[in-house]
This record gives structure tokens, sequence and C-alpha cells, in this order.
């Protein structure tokens, strides 16, 4: 049995919005990840999660997780396509995730017990969710990033020095293929990328196959909790006419950095990362400053008039000025109102290690990271 069950649309909004939001802009689109669970529902499949108390320390756990690009296709992409015989997606993202679970099980000849999130984000929490659903077995409450990551060592396994390999992998056109050994978490993040972008898309996949011992002493938990009370929040903040925004800052001890309008996008489709940069000029108390956030996949680094304000780890949202409501970096267009909210990292990324593959000079920025805290401070 669940120890939370989402049972009415509300509910799985409320939980994606709040998914969304921790995804930083990455994390995959909302709207795939109110699909998955609604059309779940729809069939009357028990859609929630179960503490991670309730999963025995020697039961088999893995971790599906979507990898790829989610730039759009350009017309001269979707033609390129066409050469290849890839104009009729055979599965969705769920569907993706499910089957490479199901691989990976049958490809090591174990029981899986549990499913893990790799990350919080709006398809990419929804998806592993409803991946265990669909092969019968629970999601547990918590996940790998406490956010959403674009590199796959960007998780706390790789900062506890657990191993990722072996992977199954699925693309929407039902190509199975399986990394079987690598040298290290960087080689699984390149090959798992060129085989998602050899689809030109998401690739559903799975590792982390770990004990349920090993999966505790490693995830973030209560996380998935967490999403749906903050997605919670929001709308309800807006259904008593209280300033969203506001409430955001203020429940989750963050930091309000700018408000203002979307003046320019430019983005890319490169090594399966979406990467790009936002421009937004200020407003109302923020006028006259100019901010730009650039991300790759998600949003890592924040500059008020060039000067750097935050990076990851903290996290960088950017939300509705008027809704709260959070983007996805492909939802967010030229003339969007928005505020941009900076939360301080998770306390599993404050430290040396997660810094080294999550900090600024990490993406090849020559600054080095400074927990926001201290930069408010000191501003």
């Amino acid at each position: 049995m669940s120890t939370k069950k989402l049972t009415t649309r509300e509910e799985v909004e409320d939980f994606v919005r709040g998914c969304t939001f921790f995804g930083t802009g990455g994390g995959g689109l909302p709207s795939n990840g109110i699909d998955s669970l609604m059309s779940e529902i729809e069939k009357g499949n028990e859609v929630g999660w179960v503490d991670i108390s309730e999963i025995d320390d020697d039961a088999i756990t893995v971790c599906p997780f979507l990898m790829g690009s989610i730039a759009p296709h350009t017309p001269e992409v979707i033609k390129e396509m066409e050469g290849f015989g890839l104009t009729n997606p055979v599965n969705k993202e769920k569907e993706r995730l499910a089957k490479a679970v199901a691989e990976l099980a049958k490809y090591m000849g174990v029981k899986v017990s549990a499913v893990v999130p790799i990350e919080l984000g709006g398809a990419n929490t929804p998806g592993p969710l409803a991946a265990g659903i669909l092969n019968g077995i629970p999601c547990v409450d918590g996940d790998y990033t406490g956010r959403a990551i674009p590199e796959i060592l960007q998780t706390t396994p790789y900062i506890a020095g657990k191993k990722l390999w072996p992977v199954a992998s699925v693309d929407e056109f039902g190509n199975v293929c399986f990394i079987d050994q690598a040298i290290n978490y960087r080689m699984v993040e390149r090959i798992g990328k060129l085989i998602a972008s050899g689809a030109y898309g998401l690739a559903g996949q799975a590792g982390f196959l770990m004990t349920g011992k090993e999966m505790k002493e490693t995830i973030i938990p209560g996380t998935l909790t967490e999403s749906y009370e903050v997605g919670k929040m929001i709308r309800e903040a807006r259904e008593s006419n209280l300033n969203p925004v506001e409430e955001i800052v203020n429940k989750l001890d963050g930091y309000l950095l700018a408000k203002g309008v979307v003046t320019n996008k430019e983005t890319k489709d490169e090594l399966g990362y979406y990467w790009g940069v936002h421009t937004i000029a200020g407003r109302e108390e923020f006028e006259g400053n100019t901010y730009k956030i650039w991300f790759k996949n998600e949003n890592h680094v924040m500059w008020e008039n060039d000067k750097p304000i935050i990076t990851s780890p903290d996290m960088i949202v950017v939300v509705n000025s008027k809704t709260g409501e959070p983007y996805a970096n492909p939802i967010l267009a030229i003339g969007e109102e928005v505020s941009v909210i900076g939360l301080k990292a998770r306390k599993e990324f404050q430290n040396e290690k997660a810094i080294g593959v999550l900090g600024p000079r990490y993406f090849g920025f020559d600054f080095d990271y400074v927990p926001i805290d201290e930069r408010i401070k000191n501003k």
C-alpha cells in the first residue's frame, strides 16, 4: 500500500508542479508528467509512493531515468529522422522507463522490488513512478539529487561511491541497448547520451541496482512528499489571493533574486543536452538591472549585470511572477513576466566532491562556487 496516494487531477498537478519547481528548469516537461500519472489513475491503478522504511534491506532497487535532450525538434531534424525510419514512436516516456527496468532485471537475472527516481522534475519524477506501476512495484519517497541535473555523476550514488552500471536503454522507437561495463560515470553519461541522441530524443534508461540497505544509505528521503506539498502550497496561495512568489520564498527559506521580463532566449541542442541563456530585464525594485541565466538542461549560473550571484549546486528557479507556476526551460519564452528564486543546495551537495561535479568550474566557468547565503550576506 502506498504511503501517499494521488487520486485526483488536482493532486497530480500539485505533485508535478512541485517536481517542476525543484527541476530548476530541467527534468522534463510537466505536461508529460501529468499525462503519465493521470493515464494510470484513469486505468484504475494506484498512484503514489511508499516510505523507504517499507523496503526490505535485502530487496533489489533500481533507478529508471530519462537520458537525452529536451530540446524541441526543428523541421530539419524531423526530416533527418525520417531518413532513419524514425517516424512512428512505439512507446511513451513512462513505457520506455518501464521497459528499461524490465530489460535490466532480465539482463541481470534479478527480481526488482522498488524503483527510485534519479531526480526531481516535471517528467523525470512522474515517469519512474509510473514505470514502477507498470512493473507492479512501488516507488519510494525520495530521489538521488533533490533537484534536477544534466549529468548522471551529479547524484548521491556517485558521491557515495556506488556503482551505476550496467544500464539498460530503450528509446521511443523500441531500440534496446545495454551498457554492460564502463570505466567511470562520465563514460556512462557519454555513452548513454549518444545512445539517446542516436534516436533524436529521450531514451528510458535504468541503472543503479542497489539493495534496499544501500538505497537507504544513499537516497535523499521524503522529496516526493516535499514536492507535492510545495506544488499544493503554490496553488493554494493563488486561490487565497496571496502572492505565490512571496509564499515560496518565505516557506522555503529562499531568496527573491530578480523580477522582470524575459527579453532574449539563446538555445542549442548539442551532444544530447539543451543549452542556452535566458536574459531578463529587471522590473519594479529590480529595474535597471539585467540578469542572465545559463542552463545546461537545468539552470546553473545566474548573473546580475555580468556579476555571478548564484550557481549550482544552489538552485535557480524561474517562476511566473503572478501565478508562481515554475517554468521548464523549453517552455520559458520571450515576453514572460518572471521571478527568479534562489534556494541553497541540499546538504548532501554541500561538500567538496559534489561541488566538484556540480559547481561552476565543472561547467567551464572561471569562478568558484560561493553558497548563496554568503553571497547575499556579502551583497
